[in-house]
């Protein structure tokens, strides 16, 4: 036998807050709006209700009020909501095409993919002195947290503070850093050989 105050019963909030009419003692466990009007401008100030009043309030609550009978034949139209045409999936000619997600194990990874695309569109290519970077390029840069601008003697510098930084022997023997440690030779060496920093 389930007690009357299951937490289950649905739409139940548990609170220790009083009902929001006058007068009611009982627990305000049920959110309910403070108006029956819709706001084009988002969801209606609420308030909470014994489980009785809100019975109350359901009932005499009606959804079309206000709505002329054109309004009320198109919400009861089983088609409410699809009037206004989808972008297409695959347009034809686009240059802008989604991921092939059989590439990816996780259709996240695409997504994320995607993304990452973008940003790097968005990105300059170039740097002030002319000579253009990689996608590599920028990720190694990012990995070292220098701009795109930095010169050879920038990157050794930076280099040479993220080794102190994470190398085991300067920090007691840790080798929790050992990843970023890795990260960071790896980008060194990356940018070292790279025609924009010959």
């Amino acid at each position: 036998m389930t007690s009357p105050r299951s937490p289950r019963f649905h739409g139940r909030i548990p609170r220790d807050a009083p009902c929001a009419v006058p007068g009611c003692r009982e627990p305000g466990e049920f959110r309910a709006p403070v108006s029956s009007h819709r706001s084009p401008d988002g969801p209606p100030p609420y308030r909470y209700l014994c489980l009785d009043h809100v019975r109350e309030f359901n009932a005499g609550y009606n959804f079309f009020e206000g709505m002329t009978a054109d309004q009320i034949m198109a919400a009861q139209s089983p088609t409410a909501g699809w009037e206004t045409e989808s972008r297409a999936f695959r347009p034809a000619g686009s240059a802008d095409l989604p991921p092939r997600w059989a590439d990816f194990k996780d259709p996240m990874d695409a997504v994320g993919a995607r993304f990452r695309q973008r940003m790097q569109e968005a990105m300059p290519t170039e740097r002030k002195d002319g000579k253009s970077l990689s996608s590599e390029d920028r990720n190694a840069l990012g990995v070292l947290g220098l701009d795109l601008d930095a010169d050879r003697r920038a990157l050794r510098g930076r280099y040479s503070e993220l080794v102190r930084r994470y190398h085991p022997d300067r920090n007691g023997g840790d080798r929790s850093r050992e990843k970023a440690l890795q990260r960071v030779i790896e980008a060194y060496n990356h940018l070292r050989n790279a025609p924009a920093f010959r």
